[in-house]
C-alpha cells in the first residue's frame, strides 16, 4: 500500500515553505508511548498538556514532547524531565536547557515573553551539540514511525549526541522530517548522511539548503522567500537573513494569492521576493489513510534586488524614491 510520503516524493512536491511556524520552541522530555495528540495522550498529565497548549496559544511558542531514540515501553512516569527552550529569530537566537522534577513549573513561565525572545532566565545556555529532532509519532501518521524512527536510531547509533524524537512537526507526507535547533530550520525526506551534514553546518553557524523546508521563525511565504534569496546569492550564514516584511498582494485570497516579501541581509542588502500560492496537483493524501486533497504550495515567481536608498513602504514593499 502506498504511503503519503511515497506519493509526495513520487510527485516531487516542493519542500520549501512547509515548516511548522514557531518563533520559540518549548520541548519537554516525556518517555513512553505517545498518542496522536501527545501533549494530552502520554504519561504527561493530560491537564498539564492542555494547559501548555493554552498558555502557548497566540504567543509564538510551540510546545512539544521529546524522548530519546529507542524502544518506548509503557514504563512508569519519569521522575525528571529534560527541558529545552529555543528562540529562532535571526540575530536573537538562543537555546537553553534545564531539568525539572515537576513539569507543572513550566506553567509559571511568561509565554508571551518567551515568544518575543526573552528567555526569562529559564535554565542555562545549552553548550552541547545542536539538537536534531526527528518526528516519530506513528499514532499521528505511520510514515513518521516507519521512516522517522529508523533515522533517529541510525543517527544516535552514529554518535550524534543531540538526537531526540519529537511528537509532531507537521507535514507527515515529507517524512522523515527533522527540526534542527537552535536556528530552527526544518528538513524533509531526510537521510542520515544529510542530517549529519546539516548538523556539521550548524556547528559552524551555517544553513544547508538541500532538503530544507524553511525556518520556523516565519510564516510560509517568508520561509520560501528566505530560502530563495539564499539560493540566489549563495548566502549560508545562519543569522545573515531576516524577513523584514510580508504583504499579501491586492486581490489575493490566500488560496491562489501572491505575497511580496522583503528579505534583509545584516550587511544592508535587501531583496523583494514575489511568492505565489497555488494548489498541488494531482490530488494526493496529506497523511496516510486521508482523503485525496490538493494541499497549498508556495512557488517563487521573482527575486529582485532592492537598490540602495529605496525605502520600503509598510508591509515590506519598496516605496517611492525621492521627496
Amino acid at each position: 500500500m502506498s504511503t503519503c510520503a511515497t506519493a509526495s516524493r513520487d510527485l516531487d512536491e516542493p519542500l520549501a515553505g512547509t515548516a511548522a511556524t514557531a518563533r520559540t520552541w518549548l520541548l519537554v522530555e516525556q518517555p513512553g508511548p505517545w498518542g496522536a495528540k501527545a501533549l494530552t495522550d502520554s504519561h504527561l498529565a493530560p491537564g498539564l498538556g492542555r494547559a501548555l497548549e493554552t498558555a502557548a496559544q497566540g504567543t509564538g511558542v510551540r510546545a512539544a514532547l521529546i524522548r530519546r531514540p529507542g524502544r518506548h515501553a509503557d514504563l512508569p512516569p519519569a521522575s525528571r524531565h529534560q527541558v529545552y527552550v529555543a528562540h529562532t529569530a535571526p540575530g536573537r537566537t538562543w537555546l537553553r536547557s534545564c531539568m525539572v522534577d515537576d513539569p507543572r513549573r513550566l506553567l509559571d513561565l511568561d509565554f508571551a515573553a518567551l515568544g518575543s525572545g526573552d528567555h526569562c532566565g529559564v535554565g542555562t545556555p545549552h553548550t552541547g551539540a545542536p539538537l536534531a529532532l526527528v518526528c516519530t509519532n506513528g499514532k499521528r501518521d505511520r510514515c513518521c514511525a516507519l521512516l522517522g524512527r529508523p533515522l533517529a536510531a541510525e543517527l544516535a547509533d552514529a554518535g550524534e549526541e543531540g538526537v531526540w524524537e519529537i511528537t509532531h512537526l507537521g507535514g507527515h507526507r515529507f517524512a522523515p522530517t527533522v527540526l534542527v535547533l537552535p536556528y530552527g530550520y526544518a528538513y524533509g525526506r531526510a537521510e542520515a548522511h544529510t542530517v549529519k551534514e546539516v548538523l556539521a553546518a550548524v556547528r559552524a553557524g551555517r544553513v544547508v539548503l538541500r532538503g530544507c523546508r524553511g525556518g520556523s521563525a516565519w510564516e510560509r511565504p517568508g520561509q520560501v522567500a528566505e530560502l530563495a534569496v539564499r539560493a540566489a546569492t549563495g548566502e549560508d550564514g545562519a543569522g545573515a537573513l531576516d524577513v523584514a516584511g510580508t504583504r499579501e498582494a491586492d486581490g489575493a485570497d490566500g488560496a491562489d494569492g501572491r505575497w511580496e516579501v522583503t528579505v534583509a541581509h545584516t550587511d544592508g542588502r535587501r531583496w523583494q521576493v514575489t511568492v505565489a500560492s497555488g494548489a498541488s496537483l494531482p490530488p494526493r493524501p496529506e497523511s496516510c489513510g486521508a482523503a485525496l486533497k490538493t494541499p497549498a504550495r508556495m512557488d517563487v515567481v521573482a527575486v529582485r534586488t532592492i537598490p540602495d536608498g529605496v525605502p520600503c513602504a509598510p508591509g515590506g514593499l519598496p516605496g517611492p524614491v525621492g521627496p
